[in-house]
């Protein structure tokens, strides 16, 4: 790996292609800022105030790191939601540059590394909007997991560094902290160093010391409170969304991923929707990634005897299969929305760069004229599929580019200001709402306006008490002398709670602004639970 790497044409023009990528999204504003993101937005700001969160509010895994890194963010540039999509973007960059690498490291061409970078600096519309708003830790899970494939790659070339062994344990036990998903980076990486040289047994201790140390937050949390770290691992707060049978949970699940992942990956679909994307490019990007998977199943199995580059590429397949293992496997494949697939952006890439160079050497063997042609032809269709794809989802706004895959949690935010000034005019400072109109109430009033998720969401009225994720807000609300009620598009649940207040005897007022409909000015203070709502599966 040569000092000036980052000036190599392809990978400086795949940085700068992704940062007028985002500049442009971002200043288009078709990003919506929604509640998860505004959760973490919360946590920095918390933690300059001198709060110290283990895990995203409310649950017991995911961890704060990307908190963290919002915090610093917004002690340099102030608190603003583009710092956070600032982070959320030099991370991604961080992806494409470790990307490039793995490309050098595993087949040693810069072709293939600097097509692979290309690749994502225009992804699918996938990783373009996980890798934008942030959800509290997948930038940093495929960032870590590049960085642990890469030491993987090193060590295993037999060069006995303790430093370095420890590193990898460090990133190892800090990914796992901040996002469990690094598992599916963790398990190939290490049958991959084990099965190239044995590690001996002060490189386990040392990597073990290093793994403890990176994910200290989670161990002394789990030691110091309860169990449910362990059980959140295993997706225990979306189980009851698959078939209660396991063997009818693992068919639910492949066909979430042979239908609906593998159209989401591909870019042929935005994760919240079932429309098609840039459909006359469609046939193309179904033929090209179609050849993709056509080309790993035959280099799996050479016809010729292994070489050096197919042991290293196992460490990409690797990942694929652990984390499609882990999707039919585990409850986590009840949510078919793409975001778990992330891992595969880097190790599709490379493995598409690396039929192309095939296809492109196989030309010119050939001597076919328009080798070179054919292939940086079929390398910028692919580009211009997923650009297209990104384009069409930003222009259909609302609601663009968007992380909510419920049709009813899709709230156009761009009210929400009139929203602000509406309570702050009537003196509502205090009250209700659902959750995914608490959290980002709260960060850009400043927590001001501090309303509790008390309100179901869902039409069918269902409600977890886990959407009201952070119960400071929950106490302010309930030791106000007055509160307010803001829902989303909800007819029923306004009628719900109009009916509700005639029926006490209150008097109050409505107003409908955009997507948020406020009532006000309430006769005494009501609580959700004197209307029937604000408890577990609440049900009309």
């Amino acid at each position: 790996m040569r000092k000036n790497d980052l000036t190599d044409g392809p990978l400086l023009g795949a940085l700068l292609i992704n940062v007028a990528l985002k500049a442009a999204l971002l200043y288009a504003d078709v990003v919506p800022f929604n509640a998860d993101e505004a959760v973490v937005a919360l946590m920095g700001r918390h933690i300059l105030q001198g709060e110290r969160p283990v895990f995203f509010y409310g649950q017991a895994y995911l961890g704060s790191l990307d908190a963290w890194l919002v915090a610093g963010a917004f002690a340099l540039f102030g608190q603003s939601v583009l710092a956070i999509r600032g982070v959320q973007s030099v991370l991604y960059l961080g992806v494409i540059l470790t990307t490039y690498w793995l490309g050098l490291r595993i087949y040693a061409s810069r072709w293939i590394a600097g097509a692979a970078a290309l690749f994502l600096a225009v992804p699918s519309v996938l990783v373009t909007l996980y890798t934008t708003a942030s959800l509290g830790g997948y930038g940093e899970a495929l960032l870590i997991g590049n960085l642990v494939l890469l030491m993987a790659l090193r060590l295993a070339e037999g060069k006995r560094r303790g430093a370095e062994w420890l590193a990898l344990g460090f990133l190892s036990g800090l990914g796992f902290w901040g996002f469990p998903l690094i598992g599916v980076y963790l398990l190939p990486t290490v049958i991959y160093v084990f099965a190239a040289r044995r590690w001996r047994m002060p490189d386990w201790l040392l990597s073990g010391l290093g793994f403890a140390a990176g994910a200290s937050p989670w161990l002394w949390f789990t030691g110091t409170h309860s169990a449910a770290t362990m059980t959140e691992l295993g997706g225990a707060a979306i189980a009851g969304a698959s078939a209660s049978h396991p063997v009818f949970a693992i068919f639910q699940h492949l066909f979430n991923f042979l239908l609906l992942g593998l159209t989401v990956i591909w870019g042929m679909r935005p994760p919240w929707s079932a429309q098609f994307l840039a459909l006359p490019l469609a046939p193309f990007a179904l033929a090209i990634n179609m050849a993709v998977v056509a080309f790993i199943l035959r280099v799996v199995y050479p016809a010729r005897p292994p070489d050096t580059v197919w042991v290293k590429r196992w460490l990409l397949i690797g990942v694929c299969l652990t984390l499609v293992g882990a999707f039919i496997l585990t409850p986590f494949g009840a949510d078919p929305s793409g975001r778990y697939f992330l891992p595969l952006a880097a190790p599709l890439a490379l493995l598409m760069a690396e039929m192309l160079s095939k296809l492109r050497r196989h030309l010119r063997w050939a001597e076919s004229p328009v080798g070179g042609w054919l292939v940086n032809a079929l390398a910028l269709g692919v580009i211009a599929f997923n650009a297209w794809g990104t384009a069409q989802s930003a222009a259909d706004f609302p609601p663009g580019l968007t992380t909510q895959f419920d049709r009813v949690a899709q709230v156009d935010q761009r009210e929400l200001p009139a929203v602000m000034a509406f309570l702050r005019e009537h003196g509502e400072t205090r009250g209700y709402t659902n959750y995914w109109v608490e959290f980002p109430l709260a960060f850009l009033s400043g927590e001001e306006l501090l309303y509790a998720a008390r309100l179901p969401y869902h039409l069918n009225f269902n409600y977890t008490t886990r959407y009201n994720r952070y119960l400071p807000y929950s106490q302010a609300a309930d030791a106000s002398p007055k509160a307010a009620y803001i829902t989303t598009l909800h007819p029923q649940l306004d009628e719900r709670i109009r009916t509700g207040l005639h029926t006490l005897g209150v008097t109050f007022e409505e107003e409908q602004i955009g997507d948020f409909h406020v009532f006000y000015a309430l006769s005494r203070k009501v609580i959700p639970e004197e209307l029937g709502l604000g408890r577990d599966c609440c049900s009309q």
